[in-house]
């Protein structure tokens, strides 16, 4: 047997679709065993301040494209007045 890469690996799961019903019920039985009880509420903290964090980076990106750009129009007018002609 070969050992799939885990890009190929996670096609594959992917290829047989979401996991429901008892196959999900046995990933988080097996999820619980390896994290233990008192770990899984920090690690759902966690992901929840994360999810959080990306929502914010994601709008103050979203809001400085939207922005229009300040031309530099005042500041080039200020030099040409400062500037003596030849």
């Amino acid at each position: 047997m070969a050992i799939l890469p885990i890009a190929a690996a996670s096609v594959t799961f992917l290829a047989f679709g979401i996991p429901s019903g008892p196959d999900l019920i046995i990933l988080l039985v097996i999820v619980l065993v390896l994290f233990g009880a008192k770990r899984l509420p920090e690690l759902a903290r966690g992901l929840g301040q994360s999810v959080n964090e990306f929502k914010k980076a994601k709008e103050e990106f979203d809001k400085e494209v939207a922005k229009p750009s300040s031309t530099s129009a005042p500041a080039d007018t200020e030099k040409k007045d400062d500037q003596k002609p030849f």
